[in-house]
C-alpha cells in the first residue's frame, strides 16, 4: 500500500485495523490486516463510526490521511461511478 495513491475501503472495519499491528493488547492483536493506512489516502465507507464484529474501535478512522464516507456502500459506490461516468465524459 506504500505506492497507493487511494485505497477505499467499503464496509471493512477489522480488517483494515492497525490496531492489530500497534496494539499488543488488542483483541485483533496478531491478526493479518490490509495495511490501507500506509496508502496516500483511504477512504472508508460505513454506516457509521460502530466497532467491527471484534468490537474493538478502529484507530484507521482517527488517521490523518483518511476520509470517511457514510451512508449505505451500495448507493455511495453508485454515486461515485456516477460521477466519474460524468467527469469522464465532460
Amino acid at each position: 500500500f506504500p505506492n497507493t495513491d487511494v485505497s477505499l475501503v467499503v464496509g471493512a472495519n477489522d480488517v483494515v485495523n492497525p490496531g492489530a499491528l500497534e496494539d499488543p493488547n488488542s483483541a485483533l492483536s496478531g491478526m493479518p490486516v490490509l495495511h490501507v493506512w500506509k496508502s496516500k489516502t483511504s477512504i472508508v465507507m460505513k454506516r457509521s463510526m460502530a466497532t467491527g464484529y471484534a468490537g474493538v474501535q478502529n484507530p484507521l478512522f482517527f488517521k490523518e490521511n483518511k476520509f470517511m464516507l457514510f451512508g449505505n456502500a451500495n448507493g455511495v459506490c453508485e454515486d461515485l461511478l456516477a460521477g466519474v461516468k460524468d467527469t469522464l465524459t465532460s
